[in-house]
C-alpha cells in the first residue's frame, strides 16, 4: 500500500479524486484484458440484495424559508468517506469544530420539502430541534444502516418494530 501525504497547498479534493481516478484505472486493465465472453453471466440482482441509500424524515418543527413556506418532508442519503472528511479541510469548522455537523448536514441531505438545494446556510438557519433530530437520524442510519428498532412492552413483555424515522414530537 502507498502512502499518499497531503501538504498545506494541496487540497484534499485534488488526493481524493486522483486516488480515487487511480483505482479506477486499476480496476479497468484487468477487466479490458478478459474476453466477454468469458465472462460469467450474472443473475438479475434481487430488491432484497440492493442497498437503501435514501430515507426519508419530517423534521418536527420544519424549515422555514424567505417566503414563509414550512418544509417538514425531506430525504437524506447516506455518508461517503468524503463526505466526513470534507468539512475537516472547511475554514469554517477549524474556526468553529461545532460547525462541523451543519457542513455535514448540508452534504448529505438530498431533499427538503421543494429545496433541492441544501446548503450550510439552510441548516444553519433551521431550528435548533431539527438540527438536533437530523444529527441523531445521520447517526441512526449511517451506523445501523436503517430507522427501525427492536422494543419491548414494559407490561406485556412482547417485542416489537418500531420506525424511528420521525413523524410529529412525541411520535417517535
Amino acid at each position: 500500500m502507498r502512502r499518499r501525504t497531503v501538504s498545506p497547498g494541496s487540497g484534499l479534493e485534488e488526493t481524493l479524486d486522483n486516488l480515487a481516478a487511480a483505482t479506477a484505472a486499476r480496476q479497468e486493465a484487468p477487466a479490458a484484458a478478459a474476453p466477454a465472453a468469458a465472462a460469467p453471466a450474472r443473475a438479475p440482482q434481487r430488491e432484497q440484495d440492493s442497498l437503501r441509500t435514501e430515507f426519508a424524515f419530517e423534521l418536527p418543527r420544519g424549515y422555514v424559508d424567505d417566503e414563509g413556506q414550512v418544509h417538514r418532508h425531506g430525504t437524506m442519503r447516506l455518508a461517503t468517506a468524503r463526505d466526513e472528511l470534507r468539512p475537516q479541510i472547511d475554514l469554517r469548522v477549524k474556526e468553529n469544530p461545532a460547525y462541523l455537523s451543519v457542513v455535514l448536514l448540508s452534504q448529505v441531505i438530498t431533499r427538503l420539502g421543494t429545496v433541492t438545494d441544501v446548503h450550510a446556510g439552510i441548516v444553519e438557519r433551521m431550528y435548533a430541534t431539527d438540527v438536533a433530530f437530523l444529527q441523531d437520524f445521520y447517526r441512526r442510519i449511517n451506523s445501523e444502516g436503517h430507522t427501525h428498532a427492536a422494543v419491548t412492552c414494559p407490561l406485556c413483555h412482547g417485542s416489537f418494530e418500531v420506525d424511528l424515522s420521525g413523524g410529529r414530537l412525541g411520535e417517535s
